[in-house]
């Protein structure tokens, strides 16, 4: 009896070691119950205050941060060279009040084709000096020729590829970009603003402050100045998405002015069954219609052009630049067909002396 009772009092004196061990083991902060088993703290009934914000000051601090300040003297559009601001949209495809800029990121008001400039905020004078400060001494003909050998062929890497849209918005900016490392850059057109490459030119150099040194077909080589700092490179800020174009007035009348009824339908059959002066390929390069179109307005009133591997929209933009620039009236869109008639006081005399010129 007296070893059983050792036994068993030597049992519990482990087993209550054992737990003050554990228990000194144990961090003061720590609970000694088992995560499956402790115990749940009640909930403070005390409700932490929520902070009030003005929600339209934040707005209105971010519009601020994104904004963008342009002291470029001229409006924003989306093609320059495709658009004439003197033609007045009759309606929208969208609403104006959604600027393609995106909301709050530019400090001008979009108007549904444009966003103008406020003159008030614009010195031109300043403005143009400055661009010949950038240009600076023409260049001499060996610098040139340096230039267009370097960046005329086809595999250059300094290229900019300038479609249906034309002079577009965004283009200034890939011009900008290239200019970071490259003296010139090349620009290779194609499509409807090929048929008037003077207008291209005009705006490429207008827009951007650089200089056109060589131009081939619609190969041109715009030029960024001796004195162009990347650094000091204008603000140009980047069109999100492009704008749905306004509806305009229609190009083609039901009677062209100065015929009847009868003699408009006239026309019209007669030029459709002539044979096609042209045909017209899809982003082709159309430099040379308009002086064939004039030559053929010297022996025949009325032209069709086949536009069937053209785009339907193309069709009618070339009509558009046809009239102002032959000059003529289309009185005909019809099955990729465009058919111009010369007019009734148009006389081929003067086509002769235009193309003299």
């Amino acid at each position: 009896l007296g070893f059983r009772s050792w036994r068993y009092s030597s049992i519990q004196t482990l087993i209550i070691t054992r737990s003050l061990n554990q228990s000194s083991c144990l961090p003061d902060n720590e609970d000694i119950y088992d995560p499956p088993f402790t115990q749940i703290s009640k909930k403070s009934s005390k409700k932490n205050p929520k902070k009030v914000t003005n929600l339209v000051d934040c707005d209105l601090k971010k519009e601020e941060k994104l904004a963008f300040r342009s002291e470029l003297p001229f409006d924003f559009r989306y093609s320059y060279s495709e658009s004439n601001p003197s033609i007045k949209p009759i309606g929208f495809r969208e609403p104006p009040k959604f600027s393609p800029f995106g909301p709050g990121r530019l400090d001008r008001k979009w108007t549904g084709t444009s966003a103008p400039v406020e003159e008030e905020c614009v010195n031109l004078e300043k403005f143009l000096e400055e661009r010949k400060l950038v240009l600076g001494e023409p260049l001499t003909d060996e610098e040139i020729d340096e230039l267009v050998e370097r960046y005329r062929h086809n595999d250059c890497n300094r290229q900019i590829n300038l479609g249906k849209g034309g002079v577009t918005h965004n283009l200034l900016d890939d011009i900008h970009n290239h200019w970071k490392r490259a003296d010139a850059v090349r620009i290779k057109c194609l499509g409807v603003p090929t048929l008037d490459m003077d207008n291209v030119c005009f705006h490429l150099e207008d827009k951007t402050g650089g200089r056109i040194i060589y131009r081939n077909i619609n190969i041109l080589l715009l030029y960024r100045g001796r004195n162009y700092d990347p650094n000091n490179r204008p603000v140009i800020p980047l069109m999100l998405w492009k704008p749905l174009a306004p509806i305009y007035p229609k190009l083609v009348k039901n009677i062209a002015e100065g015929l009847t009824f009868e003699e408009t339908k006239e026309m019209r059959n007669r030029g459709l069954n002539s044979p096609a002066l042209m045909k017209l390929t899809r982003n082709g390069v159309y430099v040379n219609v308009v002086a064939r179109v004039r030559e053929a307005f010297k022996t025949e009133e009325v032209v069709r052009l086949d536009c069937s591997h053209v785009e339907t929209s193309d069709c009618k933009k070339i009509g558009v630049k046809l009239k102002e620039l032959v000059p003529c009236v289309p009185i005909l869109f019809k099955d990729s067909q465009i058919i111009i008639w010369r007019g009734k006081d148009q006389n081929p005399n003067n086509n002769l002396d235009t193309l003299k010129e």
